[in-house]
């Protein structure tokens, strides 16, 4: 793996490198929160080994919740001497993936390192939803039924969109509201019930199997199954 490793203390720096090293990893070093936030937000890198508090102006939490808020999900693990249980759980909960005090034997760094390694990578959002042989294309805004195009209005697309999301639950009418269009209150009309007709219509229409169900008394559901 390819590790940034962030830390000001030198001892502990050249420590960690060469038995990273040794183990056949790839190390690159910051000395401080400034630059190791620069090169985690410029490069690209399979783990983040991050000292707690580090100079620089940005500690090590504040590195990860700078990183976060980008989408950066590059897994991390702290290195601290502050081994409190509420410093831990800060750690933690600011955006790192695991937690180890100082000192530390670097048999269980490694090992933890590793294991986080081996954590499966978060996928790519979803840029398709498909119900049977329905597919609504989240990038283009199109919508195809068996590969014939659907033209579908925008409103119809949100609706479309939140019920193949729930696909195979029942979608109330007040979720519809707030979701599709925004309304926190029912402005009692029969909006919903005229989009999904006209949505039915323009889906089911000409195929043997219905995929917009009505669910008496609770609200709609998109289902393969009749």
């Amino acid at each position: 793996m390819r590790i940034l490793l962030v830390e000001d203390d030198a001892e502990v720096a050249r420590f960690v490198r060469k038995g990273l090293q040794e183990a056949g990893h790839t190390v690159e070093h910051a000395t401080n929160g400034r630059d190791g936030l620069f090169l985690a937000a410029s490069e690209q890198f399979d783990m983040l080994v991050l000292d707690r508090m580090l100079p620089g102006g940005v500690d090590g939490v504040r590195l990860v919740e700078t990183l976060r808020s980008q989408g950066n999900r590059t897994p991390v693990l702290f290195l601290s001497a502050l081994s409190a249980v509420d410093e831990r759980v800060k750690g933690l909960k600011a955006g790192g993936d695991d937690y180890l005090t100082k000192p530390f034997a670097f048999a269980e760094l490694l090992a933890r390192v590793e294991a986080l390694g081996r954590r499966p990578s978060v996928d790519a959002p979803a840029t398709k939803l498909r119900v049977a042989d329905l597919e609504l294309d989240l990038l283009s805004r199109t919508v195809t039924r068996a590969g014939k195009r659907i033209d579908v209005q925008p409103r119809e697309f949100r609706l479309l969109e939140h019920l193949m999301r729930h696909a195979g639950q029942v979608v109330t009418r007040t979720m519809l509201l707030e979701k599709v269009w925004d309304y926190h209150f029912d402005p009692q009309t029969n909006v919903i019930d005229v989009h999904v007709s006209r949505l039915r219509q323009k889906l089911d229409k000409g195929f043997d199997k219905p995929l917009i169900h009505t669910v008496r008394n609770a609200g709609y559901m998109i289902r393969a199954e009749p």
